[in-house]
């Protein structure tokens, strides 16, 4: 018993050397300072990219008490800018301070640097957001704004165009983003003087987000196409410039441009972001289907995506069928989600889809049909549901999508017969220009080739050189052998 007690209290006491032993979060907080500090002197902006990072990995460990300490530590006690943000730190006891807090405030320097000032909005910022205090983090952020138009300087660019995010996102959550627009407006013209671009690229997007939301796509594309475009300087702000612009190109029926620009969203995000991947599938899979393709089954089962895309999974083998009753009820089923991602709008074009799929397999499935058949087959619910379908099938015919006539006055549609395609020479014409094509890559890889000159030549060249050094030789041996014998 005496040594269960012996073992217990030694565990105890490990317990606490260990905790003791491990730097506190203010301890974290003090080293990103100093790093932002040298950055912002050696004007260094890895230093401060590497600040951002090692924020990010705080985050949730951030308190209340644990940030008042740091402002008290890295601002002048009484100014203005450690007054304003105390004012949203709520007070605690002492009991929840980190170790080192309570003597952190007569030892800390203070820091001339406008970079850390910067930094302690966007600390203040980030815990206000996770604490769900958003009328406090949209306060907050608009004073952090107000500030960022006094300061031009580089350094500071890495830590402003995470602020701008925080601005945009805190509106967000408060549903008042229309009341920045002309902010956002003027931060942008305001980074384009400075040259900071990537506060370009943020803001950017962010003006894009802005207008998407309120389904302003006319002024979303007259601004991008405008802005100034450049290498892109962060992945992130990158893969959501594509995925906007992707959205904006299938609002405008551009599927084509769509597609390519949300599959590059989907595979340059981060495998982190599951969320963002989640969206750009979703659009992407739409966007397939506008243009008749059928995604595989592989985007369905992706690791983490399954649930998310269930009713894009069932809403694709509507399509792929072409039965019009089971896309309604799916489409009425997963109604909330449809509306909630936004695609309503696009899951109403896919009806068209759906029927020119049915009546491509009625017409290769039937030879002769009526067009009350038709219209029943393809399920339609309208007054006059046989006007509807011969008005369908005309289009169809037209568009090419089936090879078959009307019957106008027997009412029927007659399917012309799909003969054996490999009785005409269309197998043959195929095969002559996929072997044209390789003859004219290989004709021109030769041309494209580069040989030294004479190259040919080469080795007749060097023999008759031998022949000519050995004759030389020779001659010159003879000629020494009869100036010896002139001399005897």
């Amino acid at each position: 018993m005496t040594q269960e007690v012996e073992m217990k209290e030694a565990q105890a006491l490990s317990n606490t050397v260990s905790s003791a032993s491990l730097p506190s979060t203010l301890h974290h907080l003090k080293e990103i300072a100093s790093l932002i500090e040298t950055g912002a002197y050696a004007k260094e902006v890895r230093r401060i990219v590497r600040a951002v990072r090692l924020t990010i990995m705080l985050r949730r460990k951030l308190k209340a008490a644990t940030l008042s300490a740091f402002l008290n530590f890295a601002l002048a006690p009484g100014s203005e800018a450690h007054s304003k943000l105390s004012s949203y730190l709520p007070k605690e006891d002492d009991r929840d301070m980190d170790v080192d807090t309570a003597s952190s405030a007569a030892q800390g320097p203070k820091y001339s640097v406008p970079d850390i000032e910067i930094y302690c909005y966007l600390l203040v910022l980030i815990f206000l957001i996770d604490q769900k205090r958003y009328d406090e983090a949209k306060a907050c952020s608009s004073a952090s704004i107000a500030r960022l138009k006094n300061i031009n300087r580089r350094t500071v660019d890495i830590l402003a165009s995470r602020l701008y995010f925080y601005y945009s996102y805190s509106h967000e959550l408060t549903n008042s983003l229309a009341e920045i627009r002309g902010n956002l407006l003027a931060l942008h013209r305001m980074a384009t003087l400075r040259r900071d671009e990537l506060g370009q690229e943020t803001l950017l997007n962010l003006l894009l987000r802005n207008y998407l939301h309120y389904n302003l796509y006319d002024q979303a594309e007259k601004l991008r196409s405008k802005a100034p475009r450049f290498e892109a300087h962060s992945n992130q702000q990158f893969c959501r410039y594509l995925f906007y612009l992707g959205k904006i190109r299938t609002i405008q029926l551009e599927y084509t441009d769509a597609k390519e620009s949300l599959l590059q969203a989907a595979r340059k995000a981060p495998v982190a972001a599951r969320g963002f991947r989640i969206q750009c599938n979703k659009w992407a899979i739409i966007v397939r289907l506008l243009l008749g393709e059928i995604p595989e089954r592989t985007v369905f089962m992706q690791k983490g995506m399954k649930k998310a895309l269930t009713p894009y999974f069932e809403l694709t083998n509507a399509v792929r069928i072409g039965d019009l009753e089971l896309f309604r009820t799916v489409a009425e089923k997963f109604s909330s989600t449809f509306s909630s991602d936004r695609t309503n709008n696009l899951i109403v074009r896919l009806r068209h889809n759906v029927i020119r799929t049915g009546l491509r397999n009625i017409s290769i499935s039937y030879s002769r049909i009526s067009l009350s058949d038709v219209a029943k087959k393809l399920r339609l619910d309208s007054d006059n549901p046989i006007a509807d379908a011969e008005s369908i099938v005309a289009k169809a015919i037209r568009d090419g999508a089936i090879d078959a006539t009307i019957d106008h006055a027997n009412g029927w549609m007659i399917s012309k017969e799909t003969g054996d395609i490999y009785s005409t020479n269309e197998p043959q014409i195929a095969f002559h220009s996929r072997i044209a094509f390789c003859l004219n890559m290989h004709n021109e890889a030769i041309k494209a080739l580069r040989f030294p000159p004479n190259s040919h030549k080469e080795k007749e060249s060097a023999e008759k050189r031998r022949e000519r050094q050995q004759q030389e030789q020779e001659l010159a041996k003879h000629i020494a052998e009869e100036e010896d014998d002139d001399d005897f």
